[in-house]
């Protein structure tokens, strides 16, 4: 159990790109991490504990927090940054794809943070944070992904009716809806097309949604609200 009131973060999809930057950032900001993904590795870091386990798993969300609260005593911050995107034309789209996408993002999120806020109400306060995409405010004709914005476009709706569900109670809830950001996620191949869907002709570094959601979680007045970190893409093309 964290003796001096340290503060807890739990980070979902926290083994590479993203997530493991997230882990990084708020280690550096002196918060004890809960980490999980399908096949993450134990940390030397004895204020890392990671948890193994598929977030779409109905039972894994629970699992995690119940794991923090044991070896940490509470929880202070979710990030839910577990998440995929497939891009195809809409009729394309399987019922595979479709189960996962609503497992994972919407599922794994769900799941996640109800049992989550019971700990952060219990302390007088908490953080959630969703990473979504900047496509569900923008669609771009040359990257066809309705099912991805069907998916996390719910998680935007949901991060704000939240924010207003517990402004009274000491919980903010926020977004980070990024561009696309060089990650283990994106071939090589594939970053002069990515980089030419940005206003600004480059993809983004893990360090710009790291950088944005160290803001939102040092930020007192800010809840609701669904920060883009995109390059332009949500201003227009």
């Amino acid at each position: 159990m964290s003796s001096h009131g340290q503060k807890v973060a739990v980070i979902t999809g926290a083994s590479q790109g993203i997530g493991a930057g997230l882990v990084a950032a708020y280690r550096k900001l002196g918060y004890a991490v809960v980490a999980t993904s399908r096949g993450i590795a134990p940390s030397g870091d004895p204020d890392v504990l990671t948890v193994q386990g598929d977030i779409a798993d109905p039972a894994t969300g629970e699992r995690v927090i119940a794991a923090g609260v044991a070896r940490f005593g509470r929880i202070d911050t979710l990030v839910n940054n577990a998440g995929f995107f497939v891009a195809k034309p809409f009729t394309e789209y399987t019922e595979e794809d479709f189960s996962s996408l609503v497992a994972v993002n919407l599922g794994g999120f769900f799941r996640t943070t109800q049992h989550a806020l019971p700990h952060m109400l219990r302390q007088g306060g908490g953080h959630v944070v969703q990473i979504t995409t900047s496509l569900v405010d923008q669609p771009n004709s040359s990257l066809a992904s309705a099912l991805a914005s069907l998916t996390k476009g719910g998680l935007q709706s949901a991060t704000k009716a939240l924010a207003i569900e517990y402004a009274t109670r000491g919980v903010r809830v926020n977004a980070v809806s990024p561009g696309i950001i060089k990650t283990p996620m994106h071939a090589e191949a594939t970053h002069g097309f990515l980089s030419g869907l940005h206003p600004v002709g480059r993809m983004g570094e893990i360090d710009d949604i790291t950088d944005a959601v160290i803001y939102l979680e040092n930020a007192p007045f800010v809840t609701g609200e669904i920060l883009h970190v995109d390059g332009g893409q949500n201003a227009g093309h």
